[in-house]
């Protein structure tokens, strides 16, 4: 095994802010691989609540905000907090409907180098 560890970014995942609506919208497709950090830019003009199971509430961003999370990127391959390949980011409307904007979703990876 290599000491090394290569940071790898999935395509950004995108929703603009019509397709926000009073349920929780799926944020692009599942993680294709366990995400070591996670970057979530609210640039729509209300605020929403996100979810990583589309039932739960987890925690809500104001608008023209963003939630950057380094979950792991300091540990090794094994060990360290992920979310799980397959997860999902789900957004939903807190109050009244965005109407104008898009929520971003980058999430970064890491590969033995």
């Amino acid at each position: 095994m290599s000491l090394a560890i290569k940071a790898l970014f999935e395509p950004v995942r995108s929703i603009a802010s019509g397709a926000i609506g009073v349920g929780y919208t799926g944020i692009g497709p599942v993680l294709a691989y366990p995400s070591r950090q996670i970057f979530i830019q609210n640039f729509t003009d209300a605020p929403l609540m996100f979810s990583l199971d589309s039932v739960n509430d987890h925690f809500p961003l104001p608008p023209y905000s963003f939630l950057l999370d380094d979950l792991s990127s300091n540990k090794t391959l094994e060990t360290g907090f992920f979310l799980a390949k397959g997860d999902r980011l789900y957004a939903k409307q807190l109050g009244a409907a965005p109407t104008l904007g898009t929520v971003y979703f980058s999430t970064l990876y890491g590969m033995d180098y």
